[in-house]
């Protein structure tokens, strides 16, 4: 996915209020933008950091500016949680991850579970229906090792939950993490931020629901998922 219009550089500040930033601009103008994660943003949240900003056109908006990507650990990470479902959609269409293509159709936003709407329904006249939930990734403390979640992710532990039903009602289920960052090689559940998180993934697998974990190209110009990471359990 490319950005559609070339991304502002600047400098990260401060984050505050789980949804603003504040950055310096270029000209040394300070700015206030979206900053589109609910999570903690561990090892991202340091003043000083070189960051990335989309701009939107849209006159309704209070801040026209988003915070998209952040430069950590001498590579690009995508904060943006909102991304990596376009991601999916593309990766989806062209077919990038094999083991989800092949499907006649594919639904979005399907009502599922107790209260929860399913990221993607991928469904088929010979295969069935795979209920395909999507998290972002974007912590990495040991180098290498991608994690999720970066705090206690209740919401994510209740999706798991829910994909399980699906499979035992006798659907497919599947748990994709999308690392949003180019310097990890594996993937882990992060035990000690969210052990009932951690617990709930090991539950979701032995019950039959399939956990893959991709990572990113990242660049200012686009992001796009390229490539699957083994699951360290």
């Amino acid at each position: 996915m490319n950005f559609p219009a070339p991304l502002v550089p600047a400098t990260f500040l401060r984050r505050y209020k789980r949804f603003l930033a504040d950055v310096v601009l270029e000209d040394g103008s300070e700015l206030t933008v979206h900053c589109p994660n609910p999570g903690a943003m561990l090892g991202l949240s340091t003043p000083g950091l070189p960051a990335w900003l989309s701009i939107s056109d849209n006159p309704k908006r209070k801040l026209s500016h988003t915070l998209e990507l952040l430069e950590a650990d001498g590579g690009l990470v995508g904060i943006n949680t909102l991304l990596p479902n376009r991601l999916v959609a593309e990766a989806l269409e062209a077919g990038t991850i094999p083991e989800l293509s092949g499907y006649a159709s594919v639904r979005r936003e399907v009502k599922y579970g107790k209260a929860s709407r399913v990221d993607f329904l991928l469904e088929d006249p010979a295969r069935g229906r795979c209920w395909l939930e999507v998290k972002n990734v974007h912590l990495m403390r040991t180098p290498g090792l991608a994690e999720f979640p970066d705090c206690v992710a209740a919401r994510s532990t209740r999706h798991l939950e829910e994909l399980a039903d699906q499979v035992a009602a006798g659907d497919r289920a599947v748990a994709l993490f999308v690392i949003q960052r180019m310097d990890c090689e594996v993937f882990s559940a992060c035990a000690d931020l969210d052990p009932a998180f951690a617990r709930g993934l090991e539950a979701a697998a032995s019950a039959g629901v399939e956990v893959m974990a991709w990572s990113c190209e990242v660049e200012a110009g686009g992001v796009r998922i390229v490539s699957p990471l083994p699951w360290r359990r």
